[in-house]
């Protein structure tokens, strides 16, 4: 239980790679607060299935990471609840495939506030309480994106680049203080959504289930093999260990060789 007694935030973590981070967290004995949209019931069956198993304390923050009060309430809510945040990991994220001249103006604008905004505006109101406790550990979701680019993803590999800038700005400046601030930037990771598009391209390309997998999803990934939530997560919990304690400003890749081509 190497964080008892701490306190996660992990926004964007009603499923995927959040939810298996927020589950990570809770194994290693941290209180944790979810966040993210989906229905009321789920998410409180969520909620409490991490209370019941792991015996920590668990709440659910339905900020709106577009927003930037709601994010600084979620934080402030957590503070007041746990007594402070010891653990931010920003997760959330969209996305919207689109040729630049055509890419609407609104999802641009969309994309940058939850998947690079957001993030600015949980640090900056997270980072006055672990200066104080001269403790603390910022995890951005990066992508391979924050390394490489792919045609028709101009918003969201414009975010993702943000988030590694954003991610060696702040750790330069809490350096001093006891925090690291890194980004882990998986590749495909294989999730119930990926999972769901395979039938349909499967379809629309005449491709057999491998095809789909090892030539269309997997192009990218010399490994030829998907990127697990939680792998993900493991790096995350590492991050936040003794032995990550002189990590910081750092890019961690989990892409399967993707960006070392």
């Amino acid at each position: 239980m190497t964080l008892q007694s701490k306190t996660a935030v992990v926004t964007g973590s009603t499923s995927g790679i959040g939810l298996a981070i927020a589950l990570a967290f809770a194994k290693e004995g941290a209180n944790v607060v979810i966040n993210g949209f989906g229905p009321a019931d789920e998410i409180e069956k969520i909620r409490a299935g991490i209370e019941s198993e792991f015996g920590v304390k668990a709440i659910y923050s339905p900020a709106d990471m577009s927003k930037p009060d709601q994010i600084a309430g979620m934080i402030r809510q957590a503070e007041e609840t746990f007594g402070g945040v010891d653990i931010l990991v920003n997760n959330a994220g969209i996305q919207h495939v689109s040729p630049v001249e055509d890419f609407p103006a609104e999802k641009w604008d969309q994309i940058i506030a939850i998947n690079l905004s957001s993030a600015f505006h949980a640090i900056k109101a997270a980072v006055p309480g672990m200066k104080k406790r001269g403790w603390g550990r910022i995890i951005n979701t990066a992508s391979a994106h924050s390394l490489v680019a792919s045609p028709f993803k101009s918003a969201y590999v414009a975010a993702k680049h943000g988030i590694a800038g954003l991610t060696k700005t702040v750790a330069l400046e809490v350096a001093g203080n006891g925090i690291t601030v890194n980004c882990i930037s998986p590749g495909y990771v294989w999730t119930p959504l990926v999972e769901r598009q395979i039938p349909d391209t499967m379809k629309a390309r005449g491709l057999t289930k491998e095809q789909v997998i090892n030539d269309v999803l997997l192009e990218a990934q010399p490994t030829k093999q998907f990127v697990t939530p939680e792998q993900v997560a493991a790096t995350a919990v590492f991050l936040c260990s003794d032995a990550a304690s002189q990590i910081t400003g750092a890019n961690l890749s989990m892409d399967g060789g993707w960006t070392a081509k």
